[in-house]
């Protein structure tokens, strides 16, 4: 029975009669598309994990590939409760099928966002430009990979916004994940001070350092980085582990200024003089 035929004469009983049957198909195709949605995603997911552990891929790239084959599953699944639940209320698919290609040529012009989002989002996966977990900068954005899709990207920033960025906006992409990364610590210390004493002071604090297994590399006093107008900086550079790099420069920071402060070095800080002028009597 078909409510949309032409010349359907709307009969009470007729359509309490269809809606029972085809709401109860309705309620079926709901009840096995909310038990197949997380099945699926847990068999693809596992699926992923142990071709990963098979083929030894790194944690980031089974992530990645988790992510957009969940991805993918969601689309072509909810394309399917569609076309069911279509079915379900009689309408005939066949018509729309056909004429999607007219559609589709129409709203084209509309949709090259679209389709760029899905090439750029392909061959970002293809030429493994960034992956899961890591921090990058792109389109404008600092952060952390959370998923990459096949039309966007998400981006978690240091201040916990989420950004969605459309894959066709990422023109150009700064991975901060491949390889060791830069602590960099520049410490002032006041004209009147001796360089050389401040530098050893500086090299005991390093040589601990050097330690810490969070350092690959160093880290080494460079000496004299620059003269200031009240300063003179002094700079320390090492190489860490991949996003260590924050958390080893505040530690450093906190030794060199107890270090220098332990052997009377001065570290310069703004001064204000207040010269008040009396009236004579």
């Amino acid at each position: 029975m078909n409510l949309f035929e032409e010349g359907f004469e709307f009969n009470p009983t007729v359509i309490v009669e269809w809606l029972i049957t085809g709401g109860l198909e309705i309620l079926v195709i709901l009840i096995g598309f909310a038990i197949i949605s997380p099945i699926g995603k847990k068999t693809i997911e596992a699926a992923i994990g142990r071709m990963g552990r098979q083929r030894k891929l790194t944690e980031a790239r089974t992530k990645t590939l988790e992510k957009i084959s969940v991805n993918l599953f969601s689309y072509v699944l909810l394309f399917v409760l569609i076309v069911m639940l279509l079915s379900a209320i009689n309408i005939d698919i066949g018509p729309l099928l056909a004429g999607a290609g007219i559609v589709g040529l129409a709203i084209g012009f509309g949709a090259q966002g679209l389709v760029s989002d899905i090439v750029t989002g392909f061959f970002i996966l293809l030429e493994r430009q960034i992956e899961v977990d890591d921090y990058v900068t792109a389109a404008g954005y600092d952060g952390i990979v959370e998923e990459v899709g096949i039309r966007t990207t998400k981006l978690r920033g240091f201040d916990g916004t989420l950004h969605y960025i459309p894959n066709r906006n990422i023109a150009g992409v700064s991975n901060h994940s491949r390889g060791n990364m830069r602590a960099l610590v520049d410490i002032g210390i006041s004209y009147e001070d001796n360089i050389d004493e401040a530098i050893e002071v500086l090299s005991k604090v390093t040589k601990d350092f050097a330690e810490d297994p969070r350092f690959k590399e160093g880290p080494d006093v460079l000496g004299v980085q620059s003269i200031g107008s009240s300063d003179i900086v002094l700079r320390v550079l090492g190489k860490t582990a991949n996003m260590e790099q924050w958390g080893v420069e505040r530690d450093m920071r906190k030794a060199i200024k107890e270090a220098l402060e332990a052997k009377g070095i001065d570290i310069p800080y703004p001064h204000q003089v207040n010269v008040e002028k009396t009236k004579a009597n």
